[in-house]
């Protein structure tokens, strides 16, 4: 019986050109000390496999960086055409549109994307990853940074041409579009105080988007001596009603808060709503900045100060760093497409 914590010792695999790492079933075996029929029902069926034996192989397939080939002896030719997309939700339309014009830029270009949703988890970005891998796609799309270590790792292994978006790092994985949600919290931190508003909120998701713009907001006021800013976190993905209640919590502690920093458009149309019901004047009695200029912020009566970005140029620009790297450029490119702070009524 093999020892379980023996220390095991990947085997060299071949990478196929453009793709992952060719690791075959067998080396799975060999390193997991089990027939390749065993690995086979531990990756198919792993509920009929034992605790101690579903652990090794587990083990093993983590170090080779092993990947299913679930298209094994189906393709005539050695290239799939497929590009991987992993987004967390496609309900936001900013994400649907830098999709939309990611996968038309693609399609062009003669690829095809195939979609894979996360929702707003480390972990479930890595089972869809995995997932999505099993297929060979040539490339990767991601909305968002990867920060999780799990997950930095495994992209790292697989070394396919990887554009990460709508955020921006130090150490991107590959390729990056994107840019810095920590300056955004950090704009609209100093327009509140331009304004003479000394007394803020933030309403924000806890993803690690909003996570960057909260810090940026947050850090700002504190260099200016506030250090009281008022807050509430919703799960993601954000509605009108949490907007309206977490309004009403924040009034509830802090009665004197006098501007609110929304994680989103719909967040702020929910603040808006509550504000008009308790006959508090924006923007003189109580400021509102919101996140994403939807289209109907503009439209608002007030009309809605709020962040845009460029959601298809951030997909336009990043199906265009992907197609150069298929075509055999070795650039590496960062592209900060930046953001505007859009002054309308409430702020």
């Amino acid at each position: 019986m093999p020892n379980p914590k023996e220390k095991m010792v990947p085997l060299a695999g071949k990478r196929s050109r453009g793709g992952p790492r060719d690791i075959r079933l067998t080396e799975v075996a060999t390193l997991a000390r089990v027939s390749p029929m065993t690995v086979s029902r531990a990756l198919n069926n792993p509920e009929v496999v034992a605790s101690e034996t579903l652990k090794r192989i587990q083990l093993a397939v983590q170090q080779l960086g092993y990947v299913p080939n679930r298209l094994a002896g189906s393709l005539s030719s050695s290239r799939s055409r497929l590009i991987a997309a992993i987004v967390p939700t496609v309900t936001h339309s900013l994400f649907a549109t830098s999709i939309q014009m990611f996968s038309t830029a693609m399609s062009r270009a003669g690829y095809q994307v195939l979609l894979g949703l996360s929702g707003y988890s480390d972990v479930d970005e890595c089972q869809v990853l995995d997932a999505l891998l099993s297929r060979r796609p040539e490339g990767l799309l991601l909305i968002g940074v990867a920060r999780g270590s799990a997950l930095r790792a495994r992209l790292l292994d697989v070394d396919i041409p990887t554009v990460e978006t709508w955020g921006m790092t130090d150490m991107p994985i590959d390729m990056l579009v994107g840019f810095s949600h920590y300056d955004v919290g950090v704009a609209v931190a100093e327009r509140f105080l331009a304004r003479g508003k000394l007394h803020p909120a933030i309403i924000s998701a806890n993803d690690e988007r909003a996570t960057a713009r909260r810090e940026g907001f947050i850090q700002t006021m504190a260099r200016q001596g506030i250090d009281n800013v008022a807050q509430v976190l919703v799960k993601p993905p954000s509605s009108v009603a949490e907007g309206r209640s977490s309004l009403a919590t924040i009034l509830a502690e802090r009665p004197d808060v006098d501007a609110v920093f929304c994680g989103s458009d719909l967040l702020a149309l929910g603040v808006l709503s509550e504000a008009r019901t308790r006959g508090l004047d924006v923007p003189s009695r109580l400021a509102v900045c919101g996140f994403g200029d939807l289209e109907f912020s503009a439209d608002l009566v007030p009309a809605l100060t709020t962040v845009q970005m460029d959601g298809g140029r951030i997909g336009m620009t990043a199906a265009r760093c992907l197609i150069d790297r298929l075509d055999g450029s070795p650039a590496r490119p960062k592209i900060d497409i930046g953001f505007t702070l859009v002054g309308r009524e409430t702020a």
